[in-house]
């Protein structure tokens, strides 16, 4: 939860719970939590940036005075919509990865609510990013939407994700990142509208194919590793 139990840390606090959560995530990159915590312990002032521009965007705006949050409550509602809908898509793909929105780590170490609230839609609009890119459900998938992210709001944490992810490829999985997935990443990032300034959960009923193309976004390349 956003208004759960968050934790004040001094500088050299923030620099251990940085590093110890790297070095932890590298180890075991499905702690979710030790992810989390390494982006919120790294990420402030991208937060901040992309705080101010949701402020300064009319939808953004109204996502930071609804606050909506991705959970089942919210959006199960998906899985009942026409297959050829965004919000179909989004349930496919949830599905395909046997994963609830509802198992997202709580936000604990941002300082403000505001901070708070955007450092959580931005973790939880991941799976809106990886169903409009219809990425792969693989660990190149997830270092290429690494990369539109860091593109997106230059967190740290996702450079780091990018280099931690491919330092366990194989060579094979190396070679179809970087000829295709990293190269239309780059590009796909760029040319893609502002999109912590997207009201998701307003479009699950239209159309995959319109909604892409209305907020700029280029589908991943048909490749699997």
């Amino acid at each position: 939860m956003v208004e759960g139990a968050r934790v004040r840390l001094r500088g050299w606090q923030q620099a251990a719970v940085a590093l110890g959560s790297a070095v932890g995530a590298l180890v075991d990159p499905r702690r979710a939590d030790l992810i989390a915590a390494l982006g919120e312990t790294t990420g402030k002032p991208a937060f901040e940036r992309v705080l101010e521009r949701m402020k300064r965007n009319p939808k953004g705006r109204e996502v930071l005075l609804d606050r909506p949050r991705v959970i089942s409550n919210n959006v199960g509602h998906a899985w009942d919509l026409p297959e050829n809908t965004f919000g179909a898509a989004y349930a496919k793909f949830m599905g395909s990865r046997n994963f609830s929105p509802d198992n997202r780590p709580p936000v604990r170490f941002m300082e403000t609510e505001e901070l708070a609230y955007v450092a959580m839609r931005a973790r939880e609009v991941h799976d809106f990013w990886h169903t409009l890119f219809g990425l792969p459900t693989n660990l190149i998938g997830e270092s290429a939407l690494k990369v539109i992210e860091f593109e997106q709001m230059l967190l740290p944490m996702c450079f780091m994700s990018v280099v931690g992810g491919t330092a366990r490829f194989s060579d094979r999985q190396r070679s179809l990142f970087y000829k295709h997935y990293f190269r239309w990443a780059v590009r796909a990032g760029m040319k893609a509208t502002d999109l912590m300034c997207v009201y998701y959960e307003k479009h699950f009923h239209e159309d995959l194919e319109e909604v892409r193309q209305r907020w700029g976004i280029i589908p991943a390349p048909s490749i699997q590793g």
